[in-house]
Parts: C-alpha cells; sequence; structure tokens
C-alpha cells in the first residue's frame, strides 16, 4: 500500500477519533484540557508504533489460537514502558490522566490496528500506519483538549487569555459529548464525509 496514502488515512481520511470513532473512552475522559489530550496521544503514539512495529516483525510466529493474547502483551509492555516513564518524569501528567494510562492496553483503536493492519502488512507499512493513527489520534484530542479548555476556563494549554470564569458545561462530562460532536460535524463537513 502507498505510504502516503497510509499516512493520509491515518490523519484525515480513517481518523480514529472523528471518523472511526474508535478509542472514544479516553478522547472523552481525559480531554479537560489541551495539554491533558496532548499527553494521551503521545503515550497512545508511541503504544500504536511500537506495538504495531513488534506485531508485524512476530506475526509468522504466532499461532493463530493465540494470537490475539499475544497482541495484548506485546500492547501491555508499550504500555507499562509509558505508565512508569511518565510516572517518573511527568507526575503531574500522570496523575491527570490516571486510570487512562493503563487502560491504553484495551483500547480498542491499538488492539484493532495490530490485528487488522500490523498483523498483515509489511514492517515499514505497519510502523507507518501506527505513526499515522497516532498522530490522527493526538490531534483529536488536542484538539478536544484545547476547545474545552478554551471554552470552560479561557485559557489554552494553562495560559490564560481572558479573565472570568468559563462555560462550566465545558469543564465538565457533558462538554466533552459536546465539544466531540461538533468538531466531528466540523470535520466531516471539511473532508467531505456525509
Amino acid at each position: 500500500m502507498n505510504k502516503i496514502k497510509i499516512i493520509k488515512k491515518g490523519i484525515i481520511t480513517d481518523n480514529p477519533v472523528f471518523v472511526l470513532l474508535l478509542g472514544l473512552c479516553p478522547v472523552l475522559g481525559v480531554t479537560t484540557s489541551a495539554y491533558n489530550g496532548f499527553g494521551m496521544g503521545l503515550a497512545t503514539l508511541f503504544v500504536l508504533f511500537m506495538s504495531n512495529l513488534v506485531v508485524s516483525l512476530i506475526k509468522n510466529f504466532i499461532p493463530n489460537k493465540v494470537r490475539i493474547p499475544s497482541f495484548i502483551v506485546v500492547i501491555a509492555s508499550f504500555v507499562t514502558i509509558v505508565q512508569l516513564t511518565m510516572e517518573a518524569f511527568l507526575p503531574d501528567l500522570f496523575d491527570a490522566l490516571g486510570l487512562f494510562i493503563p487502560l491504553i492496553v484495551v483500547n480498542c483503536l491499538v488492539l484493532g490496528r495490530s490485528e487488522a493492519f500490523a498483523s498483515k502488512n509489511d514492517t515499514f507499512s505497519a510502523v507507518t500506519d501506527g505513526l499515522a493513527m497516532g498522530i490522527g489520534f493526538t490531534l483529536a484530542l488536542t484538539a478536544l483538549g484545547g476547545l474545552r479548555e478554551i471554552l470552560g476556563s479561557y485559557s489554552l494549554f494553562g495560559y490564560s487569555f481572558i479573565e472570568g470564569d468559563g462555560m462550566l458545561v465545558f469543564v465538565l462530562a457533558p462538554g466533552a459529548f459536546i465539544g466531540l460532536g461538533y468538531l466531528t460535524a466540523i470535520f466531516l463537513k471539511l473532508i467531505g464525509e456525509r
């Protein structure tokens, strides 16, 4: 498959959040700020990239009966690396993301890309797909977190630009659904989907 097409699919035409609607648990749960969304996106990007790499390398050595559990072990290994690294070097982000970091293991985006793409394609295509899907996921989480932060507290990445209280609904859970709905509609309109 053409690498440019893989990149375009991961970021735009098959964006994991705005088009495929995958991995919505962390999308809705951690995007209270652009910083949190960006951090979760980068953590997921790393896990996607590395798990796609390893799965594409070991796919021929894994019997069909244990394929999915094997992929989960690979994914869990990289999630553990992310979790320990984040806890050591970014404790504030680690505390903000909380339970959503270990839940990357069962994120349908990560497991789905390992099963549907990395296990069926060559290594270069698999890592390109992991990188593109991870970038698409990161951009979507950062955009939603930024929207919620701007409307909820009149700030972006922690920098306040208007004094006063924002709209409380965007700080709370309903704001995630409202923001995701509007951003999805705008994204689909821009790429020409209905």
